[in-house]
């Protein structure tokens, strides 16, 4: 949802999604240290009043625990903990008055999206039930703070949606003129295509392990460069899953492979066989397939992914705008220092 890339008030992204930016499951999280918990006690209540709607300690305490929880969050020292919570008092404030601006528009079907969320999450996010609500335990919530969230963001999104995107337009001229001020990020890389057979080496290999390992890639090599078809080979012999294709690994470019094999790979013409190549991984054998020089992608092969992005850089800067407006007719009181 469009709001959760531009707002950083949808607690429930960093309180039970968090997944999203550190690629652990939030129920892997530990909690935030006692001492950094009980400095974010002292705390007044409410933290700050929008149009004499409260957001109460609870609330920023909340959203703290969920930030000490994140990549970030965990490496903000002690001294500089009152500065995150003022920052995230003024994505609440953000999130307060966007939600006010918002709930003037009709939402019928409000709780049935509420429902599709909470659903959507607990699937997509959370392998079982007890994961979910240990997660949620983590982060100091109940399910109920978190439908309310949900429910919040839900008005937001929808407010979004259909007031603000259908303004926001892309013309052809702004297109081709972001195209052709960006060339860097239109140009595809040399690409190489390769094939390779593979000889698994366990880490923990004895010297006769390693000796039969390297013996036999070695003869492997002497039948490639022999003229034995090597696709025959990879599938006969290799450890890779590639085998089943022959032992071809498709097209790829530089930092996609382990160093020793990319530079190896990217030294060869096509048609060339490696020499042996040692990584990680065991024993390569490498033979180049195809290069493809760097190229300039068409304009018209990456015009609907521009379009996209510009419209969405317009909505997050209306977005800003709407806030702006809100805040000149508000009345907003911060009582944290």
């Amino acid at each position: 949802m469009i709001i959760q890339r531009i707002l950083f008030t949808a607690l429930l992204a960093i309180a039970v999604a968090a997944t999203q930016i550190s690629g652990v499951s939030a129920a892997e999280k530990k909690p935030a240290p006692a001492k950094s918990a009980e400095k974010s006690k002292s705390l007044p209540d409410p933290v700050a009043k929008v149009n004499n709607t409260p957001i109460t300690a609870a609330d920023l305490r909340k959203a703290f625990t969920a930030f000490k929880s994140s990549p970030q969050g965990a490496q903000t020292p002690a001294d500089k903990e009152r500065d995150a919570q003022l920052f995230l008092l003024n994505q609440l404030i953000a999130g307060e008055l966007m939600y006010q601006v918002a709930s003037k528009t009709e939402l019928k079907n409000r709780e049935a999206l509420v429902e599709e969320n909470i659903n959507n999450l607990k699937k997509t996010r959370f392998k079982d039930a007890e994961e979910f609500q240990k997660a949620l335990k983590d982060q100091g919530m109940t399910e109920k703070d978190l439908r309310e969230l949900i429910r919040r963001n839900v008005v937001i999104d929808t407010y979004i949606e259909k007031m603000i995107v259908p303004k926001q337009t892309v013309t052809e001229v702004e297109i081709k003129t972001f195209y052709e001020k960006n060339p860097e990020a239109f140009t595809q890389p040399e690409q190489l295509r390769v094939s390779h057979i593979l000889i698994t080496l366990d880490p923990k290999a004895t010297a006769d392990e390693k000796k039969k390992a390297r013996t036999k890639i070695e003869d492997l090599l002497k039948q490639a460069r022999a003229g034995v078809d090597f696709a025959k080979l990879a599938q006969d012999n290799s450890s890779c899953p590639s085998s089943k294709q022959g032992g071809d690994l498709g097209y790829f470019g530089k930092g996609q492979m382990v160093k020793p094999f990319e530079d190896a790979a990217f030294a060869l013409k096509p048609g060339e066989i490696s020499a042996v190549v040692e990584t990680q991984f065991g024993y390569h054998i490498i033979k180049a397939v195809e290069k493809k020089a760097p190229s300039k992608v068409a304009l018209e092969d990456v015009k609907p992914k521009i379009e996209e992005s510009l419209k969405r850089r317009k909505v997050g800067e209306a977005v800003n705008k709407t806030l702006e407006e809100a805040r000149k007719k508000a009345k907003i009181e911060v009582f944290l220092k």
